[in-house]
């Protein structure tokens, strides 16, 4: 029971970092973004003005979908909508990754029912 007591602890963790502190995550561009933008120019909207930099190539979202952009399509709450992608994924990912380690466990037919090998005392063994 306490391996079940960790595990959910450790979800409701992951969720509430997921769900609350990520909104609170930097919203300046990563070590990526920030290389792709080198030789531009931007205007206050942060929009490329001028210069020559590979984030000119730029494009949407080939394939898009429900989580693009680190939200929810559809929800106009910014925060909630950074929310409850992350607490999504975070669930998606447990699922995932329990489905996972569920089918590497499973053990043989009859495995469980084995009996151990009883323990011998090595001094009885010993004959000392």
């Amino acid at each position: 029971m306490r391996k079940w007591g960790f595990i959910v602890g450790g979800l409701l963790v992951a969720l509430l970092l997921a769900g609350v502190v990520s909104n609170f995550a930097s919203s300046h561009p990563d070590g990526l973004d920030s290389s792709l933008r080198e030789g531009c120019t931007f205007d206050a909207d942060d929009e490329i003005t001028g210069g020559s930099c590979p984030a000119q190539q730029e494009q949407e979202h080939e394939i898009g979908g429900p989580l693009a952009d680190y939200g929810i399509a559809g929800i106009d709450n910014d925060f909630l909508s950074t929310g409850l992608s992350g607490v999504l994924g975070v669930l998606l990912t447990f699922a995932v990754a329990g489905g996972a380690f569920w089918l590497v466990r499973r053990r043989q037919p009859g495995a469980e029912h084995a009996t151990r090998p009883e323990r011998t005392d090595p001094a009885a063994t010993s004959g000392g």
